[in-house]
């Protein structure tokens, strides 16, 4: 999707995975070699990263804030926590003010998976750009 849509990713490690070549094409990375990618140490190294986002946006089903409710701008960064266990508390409080979410009809179920979320938050970011 990062290709596809000329959005920078930003890994943050540590990862809970390794990027090797077999891993790659088991998931069915062929796009990797177009992507633009950047790694960073920890978070502190991403923060202060030239070519890092310039303001963060958090999508948790722990916010109260509808992502609908966004204005987004060239420049924004997308954050999602690890689709197991979500984002840290710490990442919480520091993107309190900047925390969405994506509302479901069906209350019973926890949430979106993390592919699909990351999908329906990047289109309307980039709907927005296409606006403005």
């Amino acid at each position: 999707m990062c290709a596809i849509t000329r959005s920078r990713l930003h890994l943050v490690h540590p990862l809970g995975y390794r990027i090797t070549d077999s891993n790659l094409k088991r998931a069915g990375m062929d796009y990797w070699q177009s992507l633009d990618v950047c790694e960073h140490a920890d978070w502190a190294a991403f923060r202060s990263s030239p070519l890092g986002p310039q303001r963060l946006w958090l999508f948790t089903t722990r916010a109260e804030r509808s992502f609908w409710d966004a204005a987004f701008t060239d420049g924004d960064g997308l954050v999602f926590g690890n689709e197991g266990e979500g984002a840290p508390s710490w990442l919480h409080e520091e993107l309190v003010a900047s925390r969405l979410t994506i509302p479901h009809a069906n209350p019973a179920l926890r949430s979106l998976n993390l592919s699909t979320a990351a999908g329906i938050a990047a289109f309307e970011a980039l709907r927005q750009l296409r606006e403005a």
